[in-house]
C-alpha cells in the first residue's frame, strides 16, 4: 500500500474533521468539563453527587442521539444532505461549547443543559461524518483511512489540550487573571477550533447522492426502515452480531474515556496531573492509532480489536487497586496505545459489512447502537456512584463489557451484506 495512492485531498479533508471535533471529545468531555463541574459549577457537592450528575447527563445526551440517529440517517439517504446536516449539527455543538464559558459558579443545572446541547451536536454530526467514509476511499482502504481520522483526532485534541495546560498553569502568559478565567477561555477556544477546522470538509469532501424515495414522512420512514432492518435479521446476520458485540465493548471504552478525570479527581490526584496524563494519552494515541490502521489493513481488523479489548479488561481490573498518581500516568499511556485503534477499526469493519447503497441508513443505525452503548456505561457508573462512595467500582463494573463483547465478536463472519 502506497500512501500517495490512498491519501488524497478528499481523504485528508475528511480526516481533518476528526482533528476538529476531537478537541471537544478530549478537552471538554474527558478533561475540562468533568473537572470544572466538580470544582466550580457543583462547588460544595459531594464527589459521588458530581459523578452521578456527569454520568446521568452523559447517558441522557446519548439517549437523545440514539433516538434521532435513524431519522438523520434516513434524511441523509433520502435527499443527499449528509454534509449539510453535519455542518449544522457541528455548529450547534460548537456554539453550545462556547456558551459554557459564560456559566457562573454554582450554576450546575445550566452547565448540564448546555453540555447536553453541545454533546448532542457532537454525537449527531458523527452520524454523517462516519457515513462519508464510503465516499472518500475504496473499501480495501477503509481500515487505514478510518484509523487515520482517529489518529489525527488524537493529535489535534492533544495539541489544543497542551495549549490549555499551558493556559491553566500560567494564565498571566495569555493575559488572563486566574486559572478559572483560563478554563472559561478554553471552552471558547474549543468551539472556535471545531468550527474552523470544519471548513476543509465543507470544501473538498464529496457526497455521492444516492437519492431514495421516502414515503409517508421522514420520521415514519426512518423507524419503518429501522424496523425492517431488525425484522430481516437473517439477511443482516453479520451486522447484527457485530453490533451486539460493539454495543457491549464500546460502551466500556467510552466510559473509561469520559470517567478518567473524575475517577482521578476522586482519588485525590492534582488537577494538573490529571490533565497532563490525559494529554499524554492522546499524544500516544496519534502514532498508535495510525499504526493500528496499518495493522488492520495487513492482518484484518479483528486482530487489533481483540488486542485492544484484552488491554481494556486488564486496565479496568487494575484501576481498582490504584493508589499513586504515577500508576495513573502508566495506565493513561497504555490506554493511549489502544483507544483510537478500537474505535477506528470498529468503524472500518462495520463499513466493510454493510450494503454499499445505503451508508446513511446503516451508519445511522450504527450510531444509534453506539449511543445506546454510551448509555449503558454511564448508567452503570451512575448506579455505582448512587449506591457506593467507593470510586474503584466505577471501572471494575466495566470488565464484563470487554470480555463478552470480545466473545461475541468471534461470531462475526467477514462477508459483506
Amino acid at each position: 500500500m502506497k500512501l500517495n495512492d490512498v491519501i488524497d485531498r478528499k481523504v485528508a479533508a475528511w480526516a481533518v474533521y476528526d482533528w476538529a471535533n476531537s478537541a471537544f471529545a478530549l478537552s471538554i468531555m474527558a478533561v475540562l468539563y468533568p473537572l470544572f463541574l466538580g470544582s466550580y459549577w457543583s462547588v460544595g457537592a459531594s464527589g459521588a453527587s458530581v459523578t452521578a450528575r456527569l454520568a446521568w447527563i452523559t447517558a441522557g445526551a446519548n439517549l437523545v442521539v440514539s433516538i434521532l440517529a435513524p431519522i438523520f440517517g434516513t434524511i441523509a439517504d433520502a435527499g443527499g444532505y449528509r454534509k449539510r446536516f453535519l455542518v449544522g449539527l457541528a455548529l450547534i455543538g460548537a456554539i453550545g461549547t462556547i456558551s459554557l464559558a459564560f456559566v457562573d459558579e454554582g450554576m450546575w443545572v445550566l452547565a448540564l443543559g448546555l453540555y447536553l446541547i453541545a454533546s448532542v451536536g457532537f454525537y449527531s454530526s458523527n452520524v454523517f461524518y462516519d457515513s462519508l467514509l464510503v465516499d472518500v476511499t475504496k473499501p480495501r482502504y477503509f481500515d487505514f483511512v478510518s484509523s487515520l481520522g482517529f489518529s489525527l483526532g488524537y493529535l489535534g485534541g492533544a495539541t489544543l489540550l497542551a495549549v490549555h495546560v499551558w493556559m491553566l498553569t500560567s494564565p498571566s502568559t495569555f493575559g488572563l487573571d486566574s486559572a478559572t478565567e483560563a478554563m472559561k477561555f478554553a471552552f471558547m477556544s474549543v468551539g472556535v477550533w471545531w468550527a474552523l477546522f470544519l471548513t476543509p470538509l465543507i470544501r473538498w469532501v464529496p457526497e455521492h447522492k444516492r437519492v431514495r424515495v421516502v414515503a409517508g414522512g421522514v420520521i415514519r420512514a426512518a423507524y419503518r426502515e429501522l424496523r425492517s432492518t431488525i425484522t430481516h435479521v437473517r439477511q443482516y446476520r453479520n451486522i447484527v452480531v457485530f453490533l451486539a458485540a460493539y454495543w457491549m465493548y464500546v460502551g466500556g471504552v467510552f466510559t473509561v474515556i469520559f470517567m478518567a478525570a473524575n475517577f482521578g479527581q476522586r482519588l485525590g490526584f492534582e488537577q494538573t496531573d490529571l490533565v497532563m496524563a490525559l494529554m499524554i494519552t492522546n499524544f500516544v494515541g496519534f502514532p498508535a492509532t495510525f499504526l493500528y490502521g496499518i495493522l488492520g489493513h495487513r492482518f484484518g481488523p479483528k486482530v487489533g480489536l481483540y488486542l485492544a479489548l484484552a488491554v481494556y479488561a486488564v486496565v479496568s481490573s487494575l484501576a481498582g487497586f490504584m493508589t499513586d498518581v504515577k500508576q495513573f500516568y502508566v495506565l493513561a499511556i497504555i490506554i493511549g496505545c489502544v483507544q483510537g485503534g478500537v474505535q477506528g477499526l470498529s468503524r472500518s469493519y462495520y463499513a466493510s459489512l454493510i450494503p454499499a447503497n445505503a451508508p446513511g441508513e446503516f451508519f445511522g443505525f450504527y450510531n444509534m447502537v453506539t449511543k445506546f452503548s454510551h448509555v449503558l456505561g454511564p448508567v452503570l457508573v451512575g448506579l455505582a456512584a448512587t449506591f457506593s462512595d467507593e470510586p474503584k467500582y466505577v471501572l471494575l463494573a466495566l470488565v464484563p463489557l470487554f470480555v463478552f463483547g470480545g466473545l461475541l465478536l468471534g461470531f462475526v463472519r467477514e462477508k459483506r451484506a
